[in-house]
């Protein structure tokens, strides 16, 4: 999956730093990311020295340390961030704006990993720039990730949202389903859903499968979890086993499509980025779900 990057290592601890030249800029404008790739799709990104503004350190990657581009006291609205980039673009030749979405890929795959989870960290600090409270300009704090509010005291860590991705199988068969029109994500993907106030992770498959395709579900396994930064998500992926009867009532206001595939019929397979992904390989490999299921206790709830 995308943060599976060894043997390169993650450091996500906080740190108060400012940037030297040796540093890397991640410059957001949008949804967009400042990049230059070569023809073989290895990313390149800029210098913070390239660009003269203010930035956050966010974490390292080994020995490189990465600054995020504090975007949002430069710019309200999508093109403002681009604009003002434009006026260091001697220092910065090969490298545009793509957007975040461009991120799926194998080949440098630890910065992948390093521009999503900014992204998260992005919209966090876009968002928070006042105190929800009181409506004071809030400061970011020196000791840890925090913002603070100077006038009433209210602290503010990262939004990290549970969600759960469900696997749910019938025998030989998995539903696979794509989402409304309205979603930017066009291919085939697993049921997902957020984890509502007051409820289990277990509660929340067994809803989200009922409210998505009006199906029962029994003998949940737990598989893997991951850190997905385009939505400030943790996910957590569940093999099910249907229970019942296999007809779907679709909620067409959430999916496009709904359908149950055969293992040797499926349209879509792991591509090293996802979990969602890494889950449909593990059923199309017979072998290795059949393992995973022996392995793996079923869940009570």
């Amino acid at each position: 999956m995308i943060q599976d990057i060894k043997p390169h290592i993650f450091h996500n601890e906080f740190k108060n730093l400012k940037p030297d030249a040796n540093d890397k800029a991640i410059v957001f404008d949008g949804k967009n990311f400042l990049v230059k790739r070569d023809e073989d799709d290895t990313l390149h990104m800029p210098g913070c020295s390239d660009i003269e503004g203010d930035y956050q350190y966010v974490f390292s990657v080994d020995d490189t340390r990465y600054f995020l581009f504090k975007g949002w006291e430069y710019a309200e609205r999508e093109g403002e961030v681009e604009h003002y980039i434009r006026r260091y673009e001697k220092h910065l030749e090969g490298f545009k704006f793509e957007n975040i979405q461009n991120l799926r890929q194998l080949t440098s795959k630890e910065l992948c990993f390093a521009v999503m989870t900014a992204w998260h960290l992005n919209v966090w600090y876009r968002d928070n720039r006042y105190c929800g409270r009181c409506g004071a300009k809030t400061l970011h704090d020196i000791k840890e990730r925090m913002v603070r509010c100077p006038k009433c005291g209210n602290m503010i860590f990262p939004q990290i949202a549970p969600a759960v991705i469900v696997a749910l199988t019938h025998g030989n068969k998995i539903l696979l389903t794509k989402y409304a029109a309205t979603r930017d994500y066009k291919k085939y993907a697993l049921i997902a859903g957020f984890v509502e106030i007051g409820e289990t992770v277990e509660e929340t498959v067994e809803r989200e499968v009922m409210e998505e395709v009006g199906l029962k579900v029994k003998n949940l396994r737990y598989y893997k979890s991951q850190p997905w930064g385009y939505d400030s998500n943790v996910l957590m992926g569940y093999f099910a086993e249907l229970d019942g009867d296999e007809s779907i009532t679709m909620d067409t206001e959430e999916l496009s499509k709904a359908q149950w595939f055969a293992r040797e019929e499926m349209p879509a397979h792991n591509d090293g980025i996802s979990l969602t992904r890494e889950m449909m390989g593990v059923f199309e490999n017979k072998a290795k779900y059949e393992e995973f299921m022996r392995s793996a206790t079923p869940l009570i709830f």
